[in-house]
């Protein structure tokens, strides 16, 4: 038996490496494969917040007729605090999510050692009920028991849907990766109100400026997005884009109506 499942894996084997695998090819084209990266979560993430908070900021600080002035104290002193509390949040819920899975482990751990009958039934039955023939299931279970690790992370990634906490993740890189995130794509709507101080006084032609580097960054944003997971790129860039202009807008026509139809006037 054994002789024979070593010759059917040398079999496939050879067939992947002279290339005699292309029917498997012709039942589907091969989805493409999306970048890894540990922290690709943070910086999307606080890119994409950082890009339409602070053009938002910008938006409604401009309808209201702020100088250029209090647009960028404002604007980066809004940056800087938003991205403390983003990075400080990012930590300790990486931190908080990582001792759960470590706790919930724990817990798995003791019932598999003091109700493994039970917790094997559950795991087989969860296998069965994905079209797993019962048969196989109850076998591909009876030799994860002889794993007793094994056992424990797909127990809990079936059955409680918590991933396996990783030893090398730290919290704290997540939170310094959201920060720096934050501040990098946050600057972008305000590079505007500095570029052009030498070239113009006018406001408005630095709003305009603003409104240009944030659909930039949002398009590249919403690119990056689409090269990370593996999607459409025109459709993950027009949705980022969107994303922001909404968000732009709604600040723009809110500090607008506040100043001109409310009345709260300087």
């Amino acid at each position: 038996m054994a002789e024979n499942v070593g010759g059917d894996t040398t079999h496939l084997l050879r067939l992947e490496e002279d290339g005699e695998a292309e029917n498997y090819q012709k039942i589907s084209k091969r989805p493409k494969e999306p970048w890894r990266g540990d922290y690709v979560k943070s910086i999307v993430y606080a890119g994409l917040d950082a890009i339409v908070t602070c053009f938002s900021l910008i938006s409604s600080m401009s309808s209201s007729h702020l100088s250029s002035v209090d647009i960028l104290v404002l604007g980066f002193a809004n940056l800087v605090a938003d991205g403390i509390s983003m990075g400080f949040g990012d930590f300790v819920s990486s931190g908080t999510e990582k001792d759960a899975a470590v706790m919930e482990r724990m817990v798995t751990e003791w019932e598999f050692a003091n109700r493994g009958g039970p917790q094997m039934t559950q795991l087989i039955r969860h296998y069965h009920a994905l079209g797993m023939d019962l048969h196989d299931a109850t076998t591909v279970v009876n030799i994860f028991s002889k794993y007793r690790e094994i056992l424990v992370d797909e127990q809990m990634t079936a059955q409680k849907g918590i991933p396996p906490a990783e030893e090398t993740e730290k919290p704290w890189k997540s939170g310094l990766v959201t920060f720096a995130s934050f501040l990098v794509f946050g600057s972008a709507p305000l590079l505007s109100f500095i570029v052009l101080i030498p070239f113009t006084q006018s406001d408005t032609v630095k709003f305009i400026g603003a409104t240009v580097l944030s659909a930039l960054a949002l398009l590249l944003l919403g690119i990056a997005k689409a090269r990370i997971a593996g999607r459409n790129y025109a459709i993950s860039a027009t949705v980022t884009f969107f994303n922001g202009a909404i968000a732009g807008g709604a600040a723009y026509i809110i500090g607008w109506t506040l100043r001109n139809i409310a009345g709260l006037q300087d």
